[in-house]
């Protein structure tokens, strides 16, 4: 491969990383299987990255961008406000439908983090991602919908990531995409019971 500019290159090993450690699993995913997924050399890898740990940081904000990206572009008012709040959980769903591997990935990714010495702040540094993706969201609300919210902000946020999070494992473990469906009717009902007009 031609020269690439090192966050091109970053980018690609951490696709990479997700692609084998979706396939292998995080334990058995190794520096060398990542560079071999992405045709690189090892050399690339350590000019990109300084430790395994910091490729798994990567991860982590790359599996939870893909997703947010996906509900942000989504995210325009349509007739009704209930509609537009089903709209953004189903391009979430969608993401989680389309990528089952990446989201069971997450859960792996935060076990691992809880179970490895001196990569605990990873799974912490993980969630607190989700909280900051659905708080980037709900701050579009007011532009993008004109409503406000009529509870704090920071416990809304933790509250969808939370109910994101139930609903995607509990997909994962069960895989009924019906009740899941009904699932997200009802979380935007709740939703709605968090906003004004």
């Amino acid at each position: 491969m031609g020269r690439m500019p090192s966050a091109q290159r970053r980018r690609q090993l951490v696709e990479a990383a997700i692609r084998v450690m979706a396939r292998d699993g995080v334990a058995k995913t190794t520096t060398r299987s990542v560079v071999a997924e992405a045709g690189v050399s090892l050399s690339v890898f350590h000019y990109c990255f300084d430790s395994k740990q910091e490729l798994l940081e990567a991860v982590m904000d790359t599996i939870s961008e893909h997703s947010e990206s996906d509900v942000l572009t989504t995210l325009t008012r349509r007739p009704t406000l209930r509609e537009t709040i089903r709209a953004g959980l189903q391009a979430y769903w969608d993401h989680v439908l389309a990528n089952p591997g990446e989201h069971m990935l997450t859960y792996e990714l935060t076990q691992y983090a809880l179970r490895e010495p001196g990569y605990e702040h990873l799974a912490k540094r993980q969630y607190e991602r989700y909280v900051a993706a659905h708080t980037k969201v709900i701050r579009q609300l007011p532009a993008v919908l004109g409503v406000e919210l009529t509870v704090p902000e920071p416990a809304a946020a933790r509250y969808l990531a939370a109910l994101t999070d139930g609903l995607t494992l509990n997909f994962l473990v069960l895989g009924d995409e019906e009740k899941a469906g009904d699932v997200l009717d009802i979380v935007a009902d709740q939703i709605l019971t968090l906003v004004r007009e």
